[in-house]
């Protein structure tokens, strides 16, 4: 009978995956706010009252914790985007918006020296991270575009390809530490200023009224 209350005490399937997502979330709010090598597995086992071998149970290394950590932020912000533009309620702006205010709210920790940091002490991960960027604007903004063409809110005259590797090659140099230092604004910031300047534009009406003058569709 050993053997049986051995396997009775193991943890269930669902209070492992309780205690996994416990551990990403604070991984993902210590990575946010102060940086990779800030991040350290005994200060996440301490803070979330666990051993260090239960925590080495769920994560081989901090390394797969922070993959984990990334990539568990691009499912989010790729889910939250087809949840509003499935929205049937929203308007083509309020979808928009949606989005923004999400993904502000998702990234409003991060600083430019948290991406230095990455990039300074592990550039695989920064690496993995410029990936994740470069799949997921693509995948994202090419739907909104597409939804904004179909609905009349977007510009039918401009190629779609052409306008997301535009974003996107925008928004890559943008996010590079050196550029967020230079700037003064955070990836939160850069992400914000950068959808409404694609979507609404520089022009005033009065500025693309003489604009559409000079330069006919």
């Amino acid at each position: 009978m050993p053997a049986a209350v051995k396997i009775s005490a193991l943890p269930s399937p669902a209070a492992n995956d309780e205690l996994s997502n416990r551990i990403l979330g604070q991984a993902r709010a210590d990575f946010l706010t102060h940086g990779y090598s800030a991040v350290t597995m005994d200060a996440i086992a301490t803070e979330l009252g666990i051993s260090k071998k239960t925590l080495y149970q769920h994560f081989s290394s901090k390394d797969a914790l922070i993959r984990d950590v990334i990539l568990g932020l691009s499912r989010e912000i790729r889910a939250e985007a087809d949840a509003l533009l499935r929205h049937r309620r929203l308007n083509f702006a309020e979808k928009l918006r949606g989005f923004a205010e999400g993904l502000a709210q998702r990234l409003q920790s991060v600083t430019p020296h948290a991406v230095r940091d990455l990039q300074r002490f592990a550039p695989h991960l920064h690496a993995l991270l410029s990936d994740v960027r470069q799949k997921d604007i693509p995948y994202i903004f090419g739907r909104f575009v597409e939804q904004g063409q179909l609905t009349g809110m977007v510009r039918d005259d401009i190629h779609p390809d052409f306008t997301i590797q535009f974003y996107l090659h925008a928004l890559q140099g943008l996010l590079q530490p050196a550029s967020l230092e230079q700037l003064k604004r955070t990836p939160t910031e850069v992400y914000t200023h950068a959808i409404d300047l694609f979507f609404g534009g520089l022009l005033t009406p009065a500025g693309r009224k003489e604009h559409e003058k000079l330069f006919p569709r």
